[in-house]
């Protein structure tokens, strides 16, 4: 995504200075020190005991404030970053300030500009707070530990609230998906379990060209895709959802990738990270972008089965695609560029948790969930332009169809890293293509 390939840790105090935290707040009602009766209003219940959740303490400061504290990622307190939890037994207009205490990060987009997200029952789709409520420092009560502090008022009563790091995409939800695909019984379309995590959760394998296609002999156009190596970069999954839409939808540009490419989408290569409310590593407590070199088939099994597949795919002769993940040894990108031959090429795609720039402008534009989507099915067409295959696509058909599938913003400019809102595309050989967002 954007900001973990680049950002230091805090490694002077792997534990955020506080005593290792296991498991995450189930229904942990906070009330004031010595409080002697039930619980009433207004005293805040927090819950992340649910599918990608993450929250591990909760201490009352006062009636109006409260430090949090993420839980680091299973088997590795170095990583404590995403958070997902909800609120619930409100007041009112009751106004809080939440500080997240614990952040193993030094820089952070937060401190340009970036907010959480929030959402409610009665108002379920994902907003972004004002980014005037929110606040990033490095605070001295903390032992100097970056802290990310937001004010809210909540509004309903009745409404239980969400908090979360960035729009999550859970594992269920990428099942729900791909069980309506299948449901469609699309004949250019095929999905098949490659394998299982530790945890036993599928790793899904999509395929999606035209079928007379795989028949042919001779060279294929093969791009290899893969996204969610690292669970906290929800991002990856909307992106890569949207590739995945854009491909197996009716546009003239889609009919024609499929007739010519054979598209090949790993879209989550860390299920148990994801379930598990990690940001970086999987159920064990390991990095998997760093365990390509020689991935072991009891603790890297979805790495293992993905490098199998990619070995068997290259010893066909065919010219491949294959995109994968960051920059460093051991590296899918990294490492794959040098165990391939000289027809293949790899590329990691980086966007941004939080916005991206249009053409002419200065101003960052935060991206949404739908945002997302379109930079995945933006990214999909451009494959049309790496093969030159423009030439193949009735222009009459495709007139009807830029305005519902093709927001209008070109991948070139739709994305940021870190800092300045520049879309990263990162390649070993002549690479092309998106891969896993980093």
């Amino acid at each position: 995504m954007e900001e973990n390939s680049r950002e230091h840790l805090d490694t002077d105090n792997e534990a955020g200075g506080e005593e290792a935290l296991v498991g995450n707040v189930n229904k942990l009602t906070v009330t004031p020190p010595g409080y002697p009766g039930p619980p009433r209003k207004g005293h805040l219940i927090f819950d992340a005991c649910f599918e990608s959740g993450n929250l591990g303490r909760v201490d009352y400061i006062s009636e109006f404030e409260f430090d949090l504290f993420i839980r680091p990622d299973t088997c590795n307190p170095r990583f404590r970053v995403w958070f997902n939890f909800t609120v619930e037994n409100v007041r009112e207009t009751q106004r809080v300030i939440f500080n997240i205490v614990n952040f193993s990060k030094t820089k952070s987009l937060y401190r340009d500009g970036m907010s959480p997200v929030v959402k409610s029952t009665s108002r379920p789709k994902w907003q972004r707070l004002p980014a005037k409520n929110v606040y990033y420092y490095r605070c001295p009560d903390h032992r100097r530990n970056y802290v990310m502090s937001f004010a809210f008022c909540f509004d309903r009563e009745d409404d239980v609230y969400q908090f979360a790091y960035c729009y999550p995409y859970t594992y269920s939800r990428l099942q729900h998906y791909l069980a309506s695909l299948e449901h469609r019984n699309l004949d250019y379309l095929r999905r098949e379990q490659l394998g299982l995590s530790v945890q036993q959760r599928r790793l899904d394998l999509l395929t999606i060209t035209n079928p007379a296609h795989l028949n042919q002999e001779g060279e294929k156009r093969v791009v290899f895709l893969t996204a969610r190596v690292h669970p906290g970069e929800s991002p990856a999954s909307f992106i890569c959802h949207g590739v995945i839409d854009f491909l197996v939808s009716q546009h003239p540009i889609a009919q024609v990738l499929r007739d010519h490419v054979v598209f090949k989408i790993v879209p989550m290569l860390n299920p148990d990270g994801v379930y598990l409310g990690n940001y970086r590593c999987s159920l064990m407590g390991f990095d998997l972008n760093r365990h390509w070199q020689d991935p072991s088939p009891w603790a890297h099994p979805t790495l293992h089965a993905v490098k199998q597949l990619i070995v068997q795919m290259n010893q066909d002769p065919s010219s491949t695609s294959f995109n994968r993940d960051l920059v460093k040894a051991g590296t899918g990108r990294r490492f794959l560029g040098g165990l391939l031959d000289d027809t293949s090429y790899c590329y990691t795609l980086e966007v941004s948790f939080y916005s991206y720039l249009t053409a002419g402008s200065t101003s960052p534009v935060p991206y949404t969930e739908d945002g997302y989507t379109k930079l995945g099915r933006n990214v999909a067409r451009t494959f049309l332009d790496y093969y030159k295959l423009n030439n193949l696509v009735d222009e009459a058909k495709l007139t009807g169809h830029v305005h519902s599938t093709f927001d209008g913003t070109s991948t070139s400019h739709q994305g940021n890293n870190t800092r300045n809102g520049k879309n990263q595309v990162k390649g070993d050989k002549k690479a092309m293509g998106p891969g896993n967002t980093e």
